[in-house]
């Protein structure tokens, strides 16, 4: 029982170390080459849209259309340059939304988090997603394609708007944000963005107008653009956790691209309720086409910069017609409680990873609990708590098995006196004592194979759920997400581990033994950089677990 033990904590550990290693290997930051293409020889990856077909689907009058769409092409000057005063910019402002939206284009090319600090310490600098800054450039674009490249409301266009700011206030709840395409007579095109009071959710909507003689067919398209920035994987960054990068969802998969791999494995393919993303460390931007419309998906790759291209049908709008085509955009946090109504896999975002199954119902409980006790600290303690409940008979069996050991620990070391050069007779001597007092030494770890998945589901709930994001707790825990600033947290949790080994019976080897002192200590240092959430919940943990064993000890004790 005691190798038993001391091999699966071993193997905790080790795994915990394993994992962060293989971590930094998978995203290991990439050496750019030596040299570099200019943007005049190598242009930006938004100069041209991928040249995705168009879903095989009837449009408004039942005709085929499988015909190809042509590529967008652009000065690539324009599109790599930093801002200037000559470009004409609208902001929106919301209760939590600050946009830019680039009249050149008609684009998203900026968005501050105005309820997200980038720090606990910065109030006043909210965190920024969508940015068209050359270093850091994320933006998210939209428009429509004709078959025949011309004639396009396409993310290259002139807009114009009837003012340059506007400001969801007062007593409104919903504010409509319309810009005009600088087309031909013919036909007339708008953008229009709707905002709404306490939400990330952005309805983005193309309004068609036909007033020429002939038929107008075009096909609506979304698409990400950002620049590959890797993360800092180093074992004291908090972001280092979490996957960083594109992601989209086929309808039925949620899957997460490798930067590396998208120049040679570009995605490519048509899927209906699906969506593109590119998400970070509790927040994301996201693309997502109407349910149940084919939709033509593509990835690409330019230098340091990679898209996610999403485009519908074709579809037709006849002389003296309109039509509209719709887009959802997200721009903002993680918040499950939002992300979920919009599409189908949203929610798949906040990456439980292969855990999700038990991350999710964790989630659910700990947010529940949090609505009463209107505190995330509190409520890890509580969820704690009724997981040890849940498990309670099966470490209690377990615990009296530790516990009857514990009690033959004189016996055992007798034995050992007098088998110390005979090891098969101790082994023989040892189980027929156990047979004797129907003790299981490997009881002791069951409970620990059961209870890991827990631990690491919650690991990542604790991680990933931007609900706890700078979430305070009490005296000098003021955000739950990052480390103990002093490391009291890893302290105590270290000393009572200590103490949890005082309680159950010492390994025979006396090697062991001094491995599984030194264990707690190991598990200190591994705990000291983990998020203060994580190691309030194990600390919890062990304390019940030491409140546990000792009532098990003492019940034993009294049973002679």
């Amino acid at each position: 029982m005691a190798n038993l033990r001391m091999i699966l904590w071993l193997g905790f550990g080790l795994a915990l170390w394993m994992g962060y290693q293989a971590w930094v290997i998978d995203y290991a930051v990439v050496e750019p080459a030596t040299t570099q293409q200019s943007p005049a020889v190598q242009p930006p990856i938004d100069a041209s849209l991928p040249e995705l077909a168009a879903p095989t689907v009837a449009p408004a009058d039942g005709a085929s259309v499988d015909a190809e769409l042509p590529a967008l092409s652009g000065p690539a000057e324009a599109m790599v340059a930093a801002p200037s005063t000559a470009q004409r910019y609208v902001q929106v402002t919301t209760d939590v939304l600050k946009v830019n939206i680039d009249l050149d284009g008609g684009n998203l090319v900026g968005a501050e988090l105005l309820g997200y600090p980038v720090a606990k310490d910065q109030p006043d600098t909210p965190v920024t997603l969508l940015s068209a800054s050359p270093e850091a450039r994320f933006i998210l674009q939209s428009g429509l394609r004709t078959r025949a490249g011309v004639g396009e409301a396409n993310h290259l266009a002139e807009f114009d708007a009837a003012a340059s700011a506007y400001t969801l206030g007062g007593d409104r709840d919903e504010l409509v944000v319309t810009l005009q395409w600088r087309g031909n007579a013919a036909v007339t095109a708008a953008k229009q963005f709707i905002f709404r009071r306490g939400s990330y959710h952005i309805e983005h909507r193309l309004v068609v107008e036909n007033g020429g003689a002939e038929t107008y067919s075009a096909a609506a398209y979304s698409q990400l653009v950002r620049n590959h920035v890797p993360v800092d994987r180093s074992f004291t960054s908090v972001d280092s956790y979490s996957f960083t990068g594109p992601v989209y969802y086929d309808g039925e998969k949620y899957q997460k691209l490798d930067f590396d791999d998208l120049a040679e494995e570009p995605l490519q393919g048509s899927y209906t309720n699906g969506w593109v993303a590119s998400i970070q460390h509790h927040f994301l931007a996201a693309a997502i086409p109407p349910a149940d419309q084919a939709t033509a998906y593509r990835s690409t790759v330019r230098g340091d910069q990679y898209s996610l291209a999403a485009v519908g049908p074709l579809l037709e709008v006849a002389p003296g017609e309109s039509r509209s085509f719709d887009i959802s955009l997200f721009v903002g946090p993680k918040l499950q409680a939002q992300l979920t109504p919009i599409a189908k896999g949203l929610e798949l975002t906040v990456d439980y990873g292969f855990l999700t199954i038990l991350s999710q119902p964790l989630f659910w409980l700990l947010s529940k609990i949090q609505e009463y006790v209107a505190n995330w600290g509190w409520s890890i303690i509580i969820v704690t708590a009724l997981i040890k409940l849940v498990f309670y008979k099966l470490t209690e069996t377990s615990g009296r098995s530790m516990a009857k050991m514990r009690k033959l620990q004189p016996r055992m070391k007798a034995m050992q006196e007098r088998f110390k050069d005979d090891r098969q007779a101790l082994s023989q001597a040892m189980m027929e004592m156990y047979k004797r007092e129907k003790v299981n030494p490997a009881a002791g770890c069951l409970p620990i194979l059961i209870q890991m998945p827990f631990f690491f589901a919650f690991y990542w709930v604790l991680i990933e759920s931007v609900e706890m994001r700078q979430a305070g707790f009490a005296l000098w825990i003021n955000d739950l997400s990052s480390k103990d600033p002093f490391f009291v947290l890893p302290l105590l949790m270290g000393a009572a581990m200590l103490y949890q080994t005082r309680l159950n019976p010492a390994p025979p080897d006396p090697i062991q033994a001094k491995v599984m002192q030194i264990m707690p200590v190991v598990f200190t240092v591994f705990f000291a950089f983990f998020p203060a959430g994580l190691v309030l919940y194990w600390l919890t943990n062990t304390l019940l677990s030491i409140a546990q064993q000792w009532n098990i000890n003492r019940k034993i004790e009294a049973e002679g």
